[in-house]
């Protein structure tokens, strides 16, 4: 399965960008709004300038307390994150998600951010494509 289908199947809505200057406190407000688990940072939400992760601001809460809410994005991202393109194979978002021990990954075509994926869709379609792998090997099996 391919990323662009991954991100077919998750529907057309827009990706959630923040801007580099906003707080750690907005952010964090956003996350739990829109119940995701990381944002793209962006001036024009085409452009990739990092992303940021609740992992990101609980690292730094346990490290730093709760004055790091009132820093800004810019403190806490993983500036120019891995991406992938909507023509590569969920396999291989999987594998760079595995490798880099992240969960959510930027999409870019053409240098234009398109879409994000997480590894839980990128779970989701290998076990999609498990499933269908095995009903095609039973029907064989079966001769139908």
């Amino acid at each position: 399965m391919l990323v662009q289908q991954i991100l077919k199947s998750k529907g057309d809505g827009p990706v959630i960008t923040i801007k580099a200057s906003e707080s750690i406190a907005d952010a964090a407000s956003i996350l739990a709004e829109r119940r995701i688990g990381g944002l793209i940072v962006s001036e024009d939400g085409k452009k990739v300038k990092g992303i940021l992760s609740e992992r990101d601001i609980v690292r730094s809460l346990a490290l730093r307390g709760a004055v790091c809410l009132s820093e800004t994005v810019s403190d806490l991202m993983t500036p120019n994150p891995v991406s992938c393109a909507t023509s590569e194979t969920a396999d291989s978002a999987l594998q760079k998600m595995t490798n880099g021990r992240f969960r959510h990954m930027p999409v870019i075509d053409e240098g234009v951010l398109v879409g994000i994926i997480t590894i839980g869709d990128a779970v989701k379609a290998r076990l999609e494509e498990l499933a269908m792998e095995k009903d095609a090997l039973q029907g064989m099996i079966m001769g139908h």
